[in-house]
């Protein structure tokens, strides 16, 4: 009987490295995509990795455990892996990295869009002992752009990556016909990996982190001082001993054959060697500066070995910058004590210029301080109004909403909207732009009689008598806030609660969206101002959109028509040291079914995308507008984000993927039980949010009901119309505004879905108008 060959032989080396080989292992076999064999090669070591492999390989068939009589080195045991792989294409996995959720999938979707290329090179991210991580700073040479798969030739740029075994899967039958294999010694990867890319008919790439490489504090091979750094020697005199074997039997390089065709004959490939030779300067230029690389007693030898090597392989036609030439030079004349001194100079240098920035950092600082109290002494401008949102980002959220509002209902007020210069082409023309830290922006801080944002303002600002600070907040708290983490240092973060009041006595409005909200907020931020519960002013757009708006987003972001488009937008969990995506996305959709599509949404503090675009997951976390995603979207899924108040005003479904609840509460805690009083349906673990789905249970009768009884605490005011009420009572001083519209009363744009099926709502009592609370702690 025929066994099935598995799409992948994943090969993990395994040597002292018993503390890590769980989380490895763990990584393959918890990928979405199972069709894997995963050969643990136990390379004699001392440690338990030789019986963690024989656990792993007692529960999954998939596993087998391969013991080596003695230890042989990184090469030499992914060979014993090459020897008893099977599958389609081979991946290496070093025993202390891991794989990122869903990278076997998106590389087995990408090597099938690309006609089985003979190599597929993706992503990795240094994932560092302090928590961060940290992605590869050349991925711009994986851009997918372009015809796919290619050859070497087409794009060069490629041999700029790191030359690794690990960030490509290599076609299994490509590599046994062309007889390729590992070295013994360290920088085996060398040999390996540039005549694997040279030789490959067909390459293609994958833009996404496939690995994550394990920066370890201590004990990682090329980070400990050793004679066997000089193995890098030996490593390149095979890559151009390889070459020049090519190159006397006339053999291509890059052979246009598809999959099981030998390589055809060529010209000569002499266009490769002043590549190899840079690349080779500087890696040896790389091992030679590392402090932790080479022992002081071989670092003479070293360079003279480099000299050696660099005049017998050097060529012309490698152009390069002309301090890496100088780099060059020097090794290949083997000037060590003049390499040294300009070393020195140019760590000098460095140091000099790093305090000449300082002082004058200093000096602008102190000039900006002075010209902010000189601007203090001029009259203050009625007529003008400063907004911002908290990082400096682009024109939006709360404050967004009321600077439109100032637009249109006190057109007497100049408008400026301070955030980073990259950010700028967000605000609309009739705005001006502020950049923070500038002479402008603090001449405006100074002069406007307006100031309004949604988080604490400035430090250094003094609020000037006539002055009116209005404070939006950031959406209704659902999560701790305030004087309220004095008791959760996780999620405080060094909270500094004492300027946190400072900067609380200074607001004159504070603008809640709801009864809880104002509550809440007036506890936890005890100050004598005024708060307006309104509504929230960034909802309004959500009331006011028509069909004609979503049709139009919904078609800007490329949902097809007939689409149920899944808006994801988890928040940021304080208790991680770094964040990762709870759910796989890819999975979700692969068994949701062809009707389903993920907008995925990453917190501000994800620090990056939150998934990898492609097929039915579009990443969209740099998307200026969240707004314009809840719109477009057809239904919610939110863990413990205050966006689900603002959405449940759309009147379209929301599901909670309320994973790590205690986590969560201990960490951050919060303000009402979401399991007990949800929006929605609610899912603990991405099987049952798939099921709640393939189901229907998310926009069924039940859905409806919690969502009416949410939208009935949390969203009284949200009729279009907040931001209206904020500046009439703020700007105008009037007291009284036109009644609110009843929430039954109220038809939001519809979900564009076509196949989206609502249960009618209660009609529930709405408040009888806006409630202003004055707050005389």
């Amino acid at each position: 009987m025929d066994v099935p060959v598995p799409r992948f032989s994943v090969i993990v080396p395994a040597y002292q490295v018993q503390a890590y080989l769980h989380a490895c292992l763990e990584s393959v076999l918890s990928q979405s995509y199972p069709d894997l064999e995963v050969i643990v090669v136990d390379d004699c070591s001392p440690d338990a990795c030789g019986a963690i492999a024989d656990e792993f390989a007692a529960r999954d068939p998939r596993v087998r455990a391969v013991h080596l009589p003695d230890n042989q080195g990184l090469g030499p045991a992914r060979n014993a892996g090459l020897e008893r792989a099977s599958g389609d294409y081979l991946v290496f996995l070093d025993g202390d990295d891991t794989l990122t959720p869903g990278a076997l999938g998106a590389v087995a979707d990408r090597i099938k869009e690309t006609g089985e290329p003979d190599v597929l090179v993706y992503d990795y991210a240094r994932t560092y002992w302090t928590g961060e991580t940290v992605r590869n700073q050349a991925a711009a040479h994986l851009t997918e752009q372009g015809p796919a798969p290619f050859r070497l030739t087409d794009r060069p740029g490629l041999l700029n990556l790191l030359m690794v075994a690990w960030n490509k899967a290599v076609r299994r039958e490509f590599a046994e016909r062309e007889g390729f294999a590992f070295p013994p010694g360290y920088y085996e990867d060398t040999p390996w990996t540039y005549p694997v890319l040279m030789t490959a008919g067909s390459v293609a790439t994958l833009d996404r982190v496939c690995v994550h490489y394990r920066q370890r504090r201590r004990g990682s091979i090329l980070g400990t001082p050793s004679e066997r750094h000089l193995d890098v020697f030996d490593q390149y005199d095979r890559v151009f001993a390889f070459l020049e074997a090519r190159m006397e039997t006339g053999i291509e390089t890059h052979p246009e054959s598809r999959p099981g065709t030998p390589p055809e004959l060529s010209p000569e490939l002499s266009r490769w060697r002043p590549v190899l030779y840079r690349r080779m300067a500087d890696h040896l230029t790389t091992v030679y500066t590392r402090p932790d690389r080479l022992p002081r007693s071989l670092r003479a030898e070293f360079l003279r070995r480099a000299r050696v090597h660099c005049r017998r392989y050097r060529v012309p036609g490698a152009p390069a910058p002309l301090p890496v030439r100088l780099r060059h030079a020097l090794l290949r004349l083997g000037l060590r004590r003049t390499y040294a001194a300009l070393r020195l100079a140019s760590a000098l240098r460095r140091r000099t210029a790093k305090g000449t920035a300082a002082l004058l950092n200093a000096a602008r600082t102190g000039t900006l301080r002075l010209h902010y109290r000189v601007q203090r002494c001029l009259p203050l401008r009625a007529d003008r109004a400063v907004f911002a949102v908290d990082g400096g980002r682009g024109y939006g959220r709360d404050p967004g909403a009321l600077e439109e509002a100032f637009r249109r209902l006190a057109p007497h007020v100049r408008t400026a909207w301070a955030a980073d210069p990259a950010h700028h082409h967000t605000v609309p023309p009739g705005t001006r732009r502020l950049a923070p830290g500038t002479a402008a922006h603090w001449t405006a801080l100074a002069r406007s009689r307006y100031l309004v944002r949604d988080s604490a303002f400035d430090a250094g600002l003094v609020r000037r008598r006539g002055q009116i600070l209005v404070q939006t907040q950031n959406g209704t708290p659902l999560k701790h806030m305030g004087l309220d983490l004095q008791e959760r240092p996780a999620a405080a973060r060094g909270t500094d609660f004492a300027r946190l009041l400072r900067d609380v006595d200074s607001w004159d409005y504070v603008v809640s969206a709801n009864l809880h909200s104002t509550l809440t907020w007036e506890r936890v931020h005890p100050g004598g101002y005024t708060t307006l519960e309104y509504g929230q002013p960034r909802t309004d757009v959500l009331q006011r959109a028509t069909a004609s708006d979503v049709a139009r987003l919904r078609e800007t972001l490329g949902i097809p028509e007939g689409t149920v488009a899944i808006l994801y937008a988890p928040t940021h969990r304080d208790y991680r040291r770094t964040q990762r995506t709870a759910l796989d996305l890819e999975r979700v959709v692969r068994r949701l079914g062809p009707r389903f599509m993920v907008l995925a949404r990453a917190h501000p503090r994800h620090g990056g995308p939150l998934a990898a675009s492609g097929g039915r997951v579009l990443d969209v976390s740099d998307h200026p507008h969240v707004e314009s995603l809840c719109l477009a979207s057809d239904a919610l899924v939110t863990d413990y984000s205050a966006l689900m108040f603002d959405y449940a005003g759309l009147d379209r479904p929301i599901v909670i993927h309320a994973d790590e609840p205690e986590a969560y509460g201990a960490a951050r805690g919060t303000y009402f039980d979401l399991g007990s009083f949800p929006p929605g349906a609610i899912a603990r673990d991405e099987d049952e949010l798939i099921g709640v789905f393939a189901g229907g249970d998310w926009h069924g009768a039940r859905s409806a009901r919690l969502r009416a009884a949410f939208r009935e605490r949390f969203c009284p005011y949200d009729d279009g119309r907040a931001a209206d009420r904020v500046v009439r009572r703020v700007v105008l001083g009037e007291r009284d505004h036109p009644p609110v519209v009843p929430l039954a009363a109220r038809r939001p744009a519809p979900s564009a879905a076509a196949s989206l099926v609502r249960a009618p709502l209660a009609t529930v009592p709405q408040p009888a108008g806006p409630r202003t609370v004055t707050d005389s702690l």
